[in-house]
Protein backbone atom coordinates (compact mmCIF):
# COMPACT_ATOMS: atom_id res chain seq x y z
CA UNK A 1 0.00 0.00 0.00
CA UNK A 2 2.87 2.81 0.92
CA UNK A 3 4.70 2.13 -2.45
CA UNK A 4 1.46 2.34 -4.37
CA UNK A 5 0.95 5.84 -2.43
CA UNK A 6 4.38 6.82 -2.63
CA UNK A 7 3.40 7.00 -6.45
CA UNK A 8 1.26 9.77 -6.17
CA UNK A 9 2.76 13.69 -6.13
CA UNK A 10 1.35 14.19 -2.58
CA UNK A 11 2.16 17.79 -2.53
CA UNK A 12 0.72 18.85 -5.71
CA UNK A 13 -2.54 16.48 -4.77
CA UNK A 14 -2.68 17.60 -1.35
CA UNK A 15 -1.98 21.81 -2.08
CA UNK A 16 -4.94 21.07 -4.52
CA UNK A 17 -6.99 18.84 -1.94
CA UNK A 18 -7.92 16.20 -4.40
CA UNK A 19 -10.03 14.02 -2.11
CA UNK A 20 -8.47 10.99 -3.42
CA UNK A 21 -5.24 12.03 -2.09
CA UNK A 22 -6.57 13.93 1.20
CA UNK A 23 -8.16 10.10 1.91
CA UNK A 24 -4.82 8.31 0.64
CA UNK A 25 -2.91 10.17 3.36
CA UNK A 26 -5.29 10.13 6.07
CA UNK A 27 -5.47 6.55 5.40
CA UNK A 28 -1.52 6.43 5.82
CA UNK A 29 -1.40 8.55 9.32
CA UNK A 30 -3.89 6.45 10.87
CA UNK A 31 -2.11 3.81 10.13
CA UNK A 32 0.65 5.43 12.36
CA UNK A 33 -1.67 6.88 14.95
CA UNK A 34 -2.72 2.90 15.44
CA UNK A 35 0.95 2.03 15.64
CA UNK A 36 1.61 4.36 18.16
CA UNK A 37 -1.35 4.24 20.09
CA UNK A 38 -1.30 0.07 20.42
CA UNK A 39 2.86 0.99 21.13
CA UNK A 40 2.13 2.68 23.92
CA UNK A 41 -1.45 1.52 25.80
CA UNK A 42 0.97 -1.51 26.75
CA UNK A 43 -0.74 -2.37 30.05
CA UNK A 44 -2.60 0.51 30.92
CA UNK A 45 -6.06 -2.08 29.84
CA UNK A 46 -7.81 0.07 27.55
CA UNK A 47 -10.59 -1.16 25.46
CA UNK A 48 -10.17 -1.70 21.47
CA UNK A 49 -12.86 0.84 20.87
CA UNK A 50 -11.35 3.44 23.27
CA UNK A 51 -7.72 2.87 21.40
CA UNK A 52 -9.62 3.36 17.30
CA UNK A 53 -10.96 6.00 18.80
CA UNK A 54 -7.67 7.63 20.06
CA UNK A 55 -5.83 6.41 16.61
CA UNK A 56 -8.92 8.43 14.82
CA UNK A 57 -9.14 11.39 16.48
CA UNK A 58 -4.65 11.79 16.34
CA UNK A 59 -4.91 11.19 12.37
CA UNK A 60 -7.73 13.79 11.75
CA UNK A 61 -5.30 16.11 14.19
CA UNK A 62 -2.46 14.95 12.13
CA UNK A 63 -3.64 15.41 8.72
CA UNK A 64 -4.50 18.84 9.59
CA UNK A 65 -1.47 19.66 10.81
CA UNK A 66 0.48 18.38 7.62
CA UNK A 67 -2.20 20.24 5.57
CA UNK A 68 -1.27 23.13 7.36
CA UNK A 69 2.21 22.96 7.08
CA UNK A 70 2.72 21.53 3.94
CA UNK A 71 4.57 24.66 2.45
CA UNK A 72 7.67 23.45 4.78
CA UNK A 73 7.92 20.19 3.68
CA UNK A 74 11.51 20.42 2.23
CA UNK A 75 11.68 17.37 0.32
CA UNK A 76 14.94 15.89 2.60
CA UNK A 77 12.65 12.60 3.14
CA UNK A 78 10.30 10.98 1.35
CA UNK A 79 7.01 12.75 1.87
CA UNK A 80 5.41 9.98 3.43
CA UNK A 81 8.35 9.56 6.51
CA UNK A 82 7.79 13.60 6.68
CA UNK A 83 3.85 12.88 7.40
CA UNK A 84 3.74 9.76 9.66
CA UNK A 85 5.80 11.93 12.37
CA UNK A 86 2.89 14.09 12.68
CA UNK A 87 0.73 10.87 13.31
CA UNK A 88 2.73 9.68 15.83
CA UNK A 89 3.11 13.18 17.58
CA UNK A 90 -0.26 13.71 17.76
CA UNK A 91 -1.04 9.53 19.16
CA UNK A 92 1.61 10.22 21.32
CA UNK A 93 0.14 13.33 22.97
CA UNK A 94 -2.91 11.76 23.12
CA UNK A 95 -1.74 8.78 24.61
CA UNK A 96 -0.11 10.85 26.97
CA UNK A 97 -3.02 12.72 28.06
CA UNK A 98 -4.85 9.77 28.45
CA UNK A 99 -2.30 8.19 31.53
CA UNK A 100 -2.52 11.34 33.12
CA UNK A 101 -6.39 11.64 32.49
CA UNK A 102 -7.54 10.64 36.24
CA UNK A 103 -4.42 11.79 37.63
CA UNK A 104 -4.15 15.14 40.06
CA UNK A 105 -1.21 17.63 39.30
CA UNK A 106 -0.58 19.41 42.20
CA UNK A 107 1.78 22.17 41.99
CA UNK A 108 3.71 22.75 44.77
CA UNK A 109 6.40 24.97 44.40
CA UNK A 110 7.86 24.67 47.66
CA UNK A 111 7.25 21.29 48.66
CA UNK A 112 11.24 20.34 47.97
CA UNK A 113 10.64 17.70 50.72
CA UNK A 114 11.36 14.65 48.37
CA UNK A 115 14.36 16.16 47.04
CA UNK A 116 15.68 16.79 50.63
CA UNK A 117 14.72 13.51 51.91
CA UNK A 118 16.90 11.73 48.91
CA UNK A 119 19.81 14.16 49.79
CA UNK A 120 19.33 12.78 53.74
CA UNK A 121 19.30 9.79 52.67
CA UNK A 122 22.44 9.86 49.91
CA UNK A 123 25.32 7.95 51.28
CA UNK A 124 27.27 10.05 48.82
CA UNK A 125 28.79 13.27 50.56
CA UNK A 126 29.35 15.05 47.50
CA UNK A 127 25.89 14.04 45.93
CA UNK A 128 24.47 14.70 49.16
CA UNK A 129 25.62 18.10 49.01
CA UNK A 130 25.02 18.55 45.42
CA UNK A 131 21.37 17.81 45.80
CA UNK A 132 21.32 20.37 49.12
CA UNK A 133 22.94 22.95 47.02
CA UNK A 134 20.26 22.25 44.12
CA UNK A 135 16.94 22.52 46.98
CA UNK A 136 18.43 25.80 48.06
CA UNK A 137 19.49 27.73 44.73
CA UNK A 138 16.23 26.41 43.74
CA UNK A 139 14.30 27.78 47.06
CA UNK A 140 16.27 31.49 46.34
CA UNK A 141 16.28 32.43 42.78
CA UNK A 142 13.37 31.01 40.50
CA UNK A 143 9.87 32.48 41.13
CA UNK A 144 7.17 30.41 42.81
CA UNK A 145 5.55 29.56 39.18
CA UNK A 146 8.86 28.75 37.33
CA UNK A 147 9.60 26.53 40.78
CA UNK A 148 6.30 25.38 40.35
CA UNK A 149 6.69 24.16 36.65
CA UNK A 150 10.07 22.89 37.14
CA UNK A 151 8.94 20.42 39.89
CA UNK A 152 6.08 18.97 38.00
CA UNK A 153 8.11 18.62 34.91
CA UNK A 154 11.59 17.61 36.03
CA UNK A 155 10.80 15.88 39.41
CA UNK A 156 7.25 14.92 39.11
CA UNK A 157 7.52 13.86 35.58
CA UNK A 158 4.25 15.34 34.06
CA UNK A 159 3.90 15.84 29.93
CA UNK A 160 4.81 19.18 28.93
CA UNK A 161 1.62 19.01 27.49
CA UNK A 162 -1.02 17.61 30.09
CA UNK A 163 0.87 20.72 32.07
CA UNK A 164 -0.11 23.28 29.61
CA UNK A 165 -3.55 22.04 29.26
CA UNK A 166 -4.37 21.35 33.32
CA UNK A 167 -3.12 25.42 33.44
CA UNK A 168 -4.51 26.62 30.64
CA UNK A 169 -1.33 27.77 29.06
CA UNK A 170 0.91 26.79 25.67
CA UNK A 171 3.61 24.30 25.74
CA UNK A 172 5.84 27.17 24.56
CA UNK A 173 5.11 29.10 27.40
CA UNK A 174 5.92 26.35 30.04
CA UNK A 175 9.35 25.46 27.55
CA UNK A 176 10.05 29.19 28.15
CA UNK A 177 9.51 29.32 32.22
CA UNK A 178 11.04 26.17 32.66
CA UNK A 179 14.33 27.85 30.69
CA UNK A 180 14.50 30.53 32.86
CA UNK A 181 14.04 28.67 36.06
CA UNK A 182 17.11 26.50 34.97
CA UNK A 183 19.28 29.35 33.57
CA UNK A 184 18.79 30.98 36.87
CA UNK A 185 19.38 27.46 38.99
CA UNK A 186 22.60 27.41 36.38
CA UNK A 187 23.86 30.85 37.33
CA UNK A 188 23.21 30.38 41.39
CA UNK A 189 24.93 26.65 41.52
CA UNK A 190 27.60 28.33 39.32
CA UNK A 191 27.89 31.21 41.89
CA UNK A 192 28.42 28.81 44.40
CA UNK A 193 31.08 26.30 42.88
CA UNK A 194 33.80 29.14 42.13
Amino acid sequence: MIAELERIDWVDDLAARRPEAVRDLHELLLTAARFEVRRRAGTMGMPREELDDIAMQAADDALMAVLRKLDTFRGASRFTTWAYKFALLEAAVAMRRRAWQHREVVLAPDDWSRLEDVAARSGDTETRELLERIVGSIRADPTAHQRAVLLALAVDGVPIDVLAERLDTTRGALYKTLHDARRKLRACLEGGTS
